[in-house]
């Protein structure tokens, strides 16, 4: 007897009759049975009828002031235990699902936003929900229909449709840009946001590869009257602050982005406009029904 062969039965016959006929079986009557399972004698015999009628053969044969199973009655009877037990498996499993107890979810995610943003809102989710496991990955292009959750970073006030069929934009945060300023440049010491307008005869230290991250900086120096003279390529915000720290440009870095500090830099506000970058996620619709799901989105919220 194998599961394979207990799921064909399954489809051959009502898994309700089937286990009506263990309960006669294992009760020895009908009337004993329609007792346990809260029926009538007659609507147990009905159910029998029926399952003799789809089996072809019979079933159940008189046997002194009860029934005993025949030679086909005894093989359905073993494979009705064996599919009980395995539906029994299934709802524990499927109700630990709905619960967010057990499960797999896979998000994949940006670089950038990687050490700052998801590590912290991995680890508290963890804590939460010990038994779900998370298919993590980096990934730059857009969403697909088979991931769970994808950070990205869209427009603040974007259709939450915008990702794609089946998918919906969730906004996590507006993350806004500082400067990174070299210890001793001129406007290391000024009090306040500086204007980013004065920040354009500077040399550029690019901290961005391109993309939308990029373009919302680009954006920016574009409202500010001006495009950023970018003399160093750096697409990774540490190895950018190690630039400017060496008094090669300044850098714009988005606040997530500035967990751990160079010694040798001084961060300002920048205004006129303050470059913000939005990141949002993209859920499948069928995935926001997950407590798991739900769960990682309030994590890197509240992150």
């Amino acid at each position: 007897m194998t599961c394979a062969s207990s799921v064909k039965l399954c489809y051959m016959l009502d898994v309700r009759r089937l286990q009506v006929l263990r309960a006669v079986v294992t009760s020895g009557s009908v009337t004993a049975a329609a007792a346990n399972l809260g029926y009538t004698p007659s609507a147990v015999s009905q159910q029998i009828g029926v399952l003799e009628r789809e089996a072809g053969i019979a079933l159940l044969e008189r046997f002194g002031r009860g029934v005993r199973p025949t030679a086909a009655g005894r093989l359905l009877t073993e494979h009705a235990t064996v599919l009980g037990r395995q539906l029994a498996e299934a709802e524990t499993a499927l109700a630990d699902l709905r619960a967010g107890r057990t499960g797999q979810i896979s998000v994949r995610y940006f670089a950038t936003a990687g050490a700052d943003l998801v590590a912290p809102a991995l680890a508290r989710f963890r804590t939460e929900h010990p038994g779900v496991r998370v298919d993590l990955r980096i990934a730059d292009g857009p969403p697909d229909g088979d991931t769970d959750l994808t950070l990205l970073v869209r427009p603040r006030d974007g259709d939450p449709h915008g990702a794609g069929d089946g998918l919906r934009l969730v906004h996590l945060l507006d993350d806004p840009y500082r400067v990174v300023l070299p210890k001793g440049h001129r406007l290391a010491d000024r009090r306040g946001a500086v204007e980013l307008a004065g920040l354009a005869a500077e040399p550029w230290v690019g901290s961005e590869r391109p993309g939308p991250c990029l373009d919302a900086v680009l954006e920016a120096c574009a409202a500010a009257g001006f495009t950023p003279d970018i003399a160093v390529e750096c697409e990774e915000y540490a190895t950018a602050q190690g630039f400017v720290a060496a008094g090669l440009g300044l850098a714009l870095v988005p606040l997530t982005g500035l967990g751990s500090r160079h010694p040798n830099v001084v961060v300002r506000k920048v205004r006129g406009p303050e470059p913000v970058r939005s990141i949002h996620a993209a859920v499948r619709e069928s995935s926001l029904s997950l407590p798991a799901v739900r769960g990682l989105l309030t994590a890197l919220r509240e992150r």
